[in-house]
């Protein structure tokens, strides 16, 4: 039969035999190459190439993202970064080298055999030294994945069960869908300017009312309690009620951060999965997601609207909302100081500069640790600093 099965492919026009074993799977594409002259072409356009060995990245989309600074990243195009990702000044996280790979372009032509065979050393001494890295030097295959990145993600991640925490604190570099809905979809996403356009009115409009009402005099405290005891707030206190809300809105991100974001989810418990990826796991999916990183309004609305509310039942109107008026400033700083941290290049040794490092490191190594963002105040207080590693030197 397969006799009779050639001598007609044969003799049909355009027709080629060829006998293939069923078990036999279609080989990968060949990666792309490119000749040390392309390589510097493109450097000259200023795109920034980096090598690792004769691998090829392309890094031009995330030197303005790099904890280090752009110019440090802009500094090494067209060279081997192979040492500096061992270090000094500090090894860098699992996370990071997955990270990477999401970046490559292809090989480099003409590469000599020594530096590949150095290469291939580095990295089996590298993995000798942290055996849990060996399987981040792969090209990032979203086909492979274990959620289907063509579909919204929200009603998949319920169903990772036990591999969710992994998965989810594995980065990657692209946006993310969450819901079939458009509208709903377009709700659940923002752009930074939002937050200061709606928020910095709201703040002022209730200084300049609650200021004014202390300015009559007619401000108690402990009226609820007794008519005997009570203590007059002069206008004097204005300042020090805003600060202090502003002040307590750091505790409240610090307790928010650590306890409601990072609460591990039961994994066999489908809501509480999703519950978690929408608010927070999507983040640490994907951090440079610009769309995701400040609250949006409809839902911060509601949140805010809460603890306004609260506020007003604890304490006397006035001396509540002061205090929910520096508070709502401090939401504002901690939501543009998030996306700077993100986005920004803040120079060397700057304060803002050491709030990235930080950040960075809960994104990318350090999970459990690290939950203060416009501020590293509550982390001393509660002893969770990023730790400090030791650089470990390859021999």
């Amino acid at each position: 039969m397969l006799e009779a099965l050639r001598v007609a492919a044969e003799q049909t026009p355009g027709c080629r035999w060829e006998l293939r074993s069923p078990a036999m799977a279609p080989a990968p594409p060949p990666a792309a190459s490119f000749s040390p002259s392309e390589v510097q072409r493109r450097l000259a356009a200023g795109a920034c190439w980096v090598r690792r060995g004769a691998r090829l990245y392309d890094l031009s989309s995330f030197v303005r993202h790099h904890p280090g600074g752009e110019q440090l990243l802009r500094a090494r195009a067209g060279q081997d970064i192979s040492a500096d990702l061992d270090g000094p000044p500090h090894r860098h996280s699992a996370n990071a080298r997955r990270w990477l790979e999401q970046y490559y372009v292809g090989e480099l032509r003409g590469e000599q055999q020594g530096s590949v065979e150095n290469e291939a050393v580095a990295l089996e001494e590298t993995q000798k030294t942290d055996p849990a890295m060996e399987p981040r030097f792969k090209v990032v295959d979203w086909d492979k994945d274990l959620v289907d990145w063509r579909k919204p993600l929200l009603w998949q991640v319920g169903h990772l069960g036990e591999k969710y925490d992994e998965w989810v604190h594995q980065p990657v570099t692209r946006p993310i869908r969450l819901f079939h809905s458009d509208l709903i979809e377009g709700l659940s996403k923002t752009v930074w300017y939002s937050v200061p356009i709606i928020w910095v009115p709201l703040v002022l409009y209730l200084s300049w009312s609650y200021y004014r009402t202390f300015a009559q005099g007619n401000v108690r405290l402990f009226t609820s309690f007794t008519t005997e005891y009570t203590v007059a707030v002069p206008k004097s206190m204005f300042p020090g009620l805003f600060m202090l809300g502003t002040f307590l809105w750091s505790l409240i991100e610090y307790l928010i951060h650590r306890f409601l974001f990072h609460m591990k989810p039961p994994s066999d418990s489908y809501y509480l999965i999703m519950l978690h990826f929408v608010m927070h796991g999507q983040h640490h999916k994907a951090p440079f997601d610009g769309s995701r990183l400040v609250f949006p309004p409809v839902p911060a609305s509601l949140v805010i609207g809460v603890f306004y509310l609260c506020m007003q039942l604890i304490l006397p109107e006035a001396v509540g909302g002061t205090v929910f008026a520096g508070g709502l400033l401090g939401y504002v700083l901690y939501d543009m100081t998030h996306y700077y941290l993100h986005f920004g290049s803040p120079h060397k040794g700057s304060y803002l500069y050491s709030l990235k490092a930080h950040h960075v490191k809960h994104h990318f190594a350090h999970q459990k640790s690290g939950f203060g963002i416009s501020t590293k105040l509550w982390d001393y207080c509660f002893h969770t600093l990023t730790p400090e590693k030791p650089h470990l030197k390859t021999q």
